[in-house]
């Protein structure tokens, strides 16, 4: 660990080693305003030097059994696991989350990724087929590709970025990661734990920096066969368009315009609460956040009023206050965003019946210049108006009243997105029936985020290309070959 006049100063892991960078980029506390941290700005040597590092420990990694590898990340989720509270606090200050949700969510579910994929890796069977006739048998193999490019975003940094790591050095590959720059605090923690859970060297390569310089240049490596991205679809254009000319693998987890869909006859007592968490969990920086909600018109009165009332008991405040149910967003930039998508709702004729611009924000002193905004109800909102339309990505949604059930999937899928959706009735045949007809990659009924990570996670449409889980990320960072024996 350096530091340089008390900032926290990282340095890209490298080869096994941590190793300087010659440039560096400021990385702010989100809720103090203050800049706390200094960020590797790396570019193309640095990303050069941590692929040859990967394609150097590739040949005796991928090598290795699947047993062997799933010890070790069984090894580097105990040590993770032991240290959970510092990862806690230091996810929370570099994020801006509370330390609730990072001690409860964030770091419970880096510690799972590993111990999932070192269970998982040891259950996969290939196919065989036999042609009596032809006296032929023909059989799959599957082998690790190489290294993996691994790009993760802000909001929940270290969930995501093992969600990539575990799976690909569980399937033998060895891997060039670049966290956001910014929130990179935990990845760099990690970073220090590799050789005692017994990661050879080369085989997790980090390397710190923005998207347009580090990101880049990863993705336009020749050596780099398949890149994993998690984060805006704008982003995910671009690698796409750069990374073409090489034929590249790629698996893209984009953003949504999550709606939940409520019936009249959906139990509210359950609903309110879990469509509360499922709209401002995170301060709503989380991909599958509701930020559409439709309720039907018997219940819609009752359910605004009741919604709103319970809103307003979401306190925003100091994120290491346990009695804080709001962090603060990412970054100043970000806030003014988030903040303008309620200016134009309000332009365009809607009603902000709390948060923003509404409800007083009452911060502690030290979080006077921190990046903060309680949760916003916005309602009689159109659905052609950008808030209906596009990812605001904060502690913001929009109810509106519908009357019929093909009515209301009409309106659910009129966006380019098509991540999740939540469908609140007591009636088993239409939430079947609702759940066919919305094009979502995950629909979820009388609940939010319960996960098997066995199943496929993804979006459709807008929301990205491929799949994760169990199978799906191990079909992806493995190549299959078909094998025929005549005899």
């Amino acid at each position: 660990m350096a530091h340089s006049k008390d900032l926290l100063v990282l340095e890209n892991f490298i080869g096994g080693k941590f190793v300087p960078c010659s440039s560096y980029i400021d990385s702010y506390n989100p809720s103090t305003g203050d800049v706390y941290c200094r960020v590797p700005d790396s570019g193309k040597e640095e990303v050069e030097a941590a692929v040859k590092a990967a394609k150097d420990a590739f040949p005796i990694w991928s090598s290795k059994s699947p047993l062997e590898r799933s010890q070790i990340l069984n090894k580097l989720a105990d040590l993770i696991e032991h240290d959970l509270e510092a990862f806690a606090k230091a996810e929370s200050k570099d994020q801006g989350k509370t330390i609730t949700f990072a001690r409860t969510v964030d770091i419970p579910r880096a510690v799972y990724n590993f111990r999932f994929f070192a269970s998982s890796i040891l259950h996969h069977v290939t196919e065989c087929t036999e042609m009596a006739t032809m006296g032929c048998v023909h059989y799959t193999s599957r082998a690790p590709v190489g290294v993996a490019g691994l790009i993760s975003p802000w909001n929940l940094p270290l969930y995501l970025l093992t969600w990539k790591i575990a799976p690909a050095i569980a399937c033998g590959n060895t891997v060039v990661a670049k966290p956001s720059e910014m929130t990179s605090v935990t990845a760099w923690m990690m970073c220090k734990l590799l050789e005692k859970a017994g990661v050879p060297h080369g085989v997790v390569n980090v390397v710190f920096g923005t998207g347009a310089k580090a990101g880049e240049a990863l993705v336009c490596h020749p050596d780099v066969p398949l890149i994993s991205f998690t984060g805006s679809t704008l982003t995910a254009q671009r690698i796409m368009e750069r990374s073409a000319p090489h034929c590249k693998k790629l698996s893209l987890e984009l953003g949504g315009k999550n709606p939940a869909i409520i019936f009249n006859d959906a139990d509210l007592s359950q609903c309110i609460p879990t469509t509360l968490k499922s709209s401002f969990a995170n301060q709503g920086e989380i991909c599958l956040c509701t930020s559409r909600i439709f309720v039907q018109r018997g219940i819609y009165s009752e359910f605004l009023k009741r919604f709103v009332a319970e809103a307003k008991k979401w306190k925003a405040g100091n994120p290491s206050d346990p009695t804080v149910s709001v962090g603060a967003l990412i970054s100043k930039e970000h806030l003014e965003k988030v903040r303008s998508y309620v200016k134009r709702a309000q332009a365009e004729g809607a009603r902000v019946l709390c948060g923003e611009g509404v409800d007083s924000l009452d911060l502690p002193p030290g979080n006077k210049k921190g990046y903060f905004m309680l949760p916003t109800v916005i309602a009689e909102v159109k659905d052609e108006s950008c808030c209906m339309q596009e990812e605001i990505f904060g502690p913001v949604t929009c109810v509106v009243a519908f009357d019929t059930e093909e009515e209301v999937i009409k309106r659910a899928n009129s966006v380019k997105y098509g991540l999740a959706a939540t469908v609140w009735s007591s009636n088993v045949g239409c939430v079947h029936r609702v759940a066919r007809r919305l094009q979502s990659g995950l629909v979820w009924t009388n609940c939010w985020l319960i996960r098997d990570l066995n199943l496929p996670f993804g979006g459709m449409k807008a929301s990205g290309i491929g799949r994760e889980g169990a199978k799906d990320s191990y079909e992806f960072f493995t190549e299959v070959k078909t094998i025929t024996i005549k005899h």
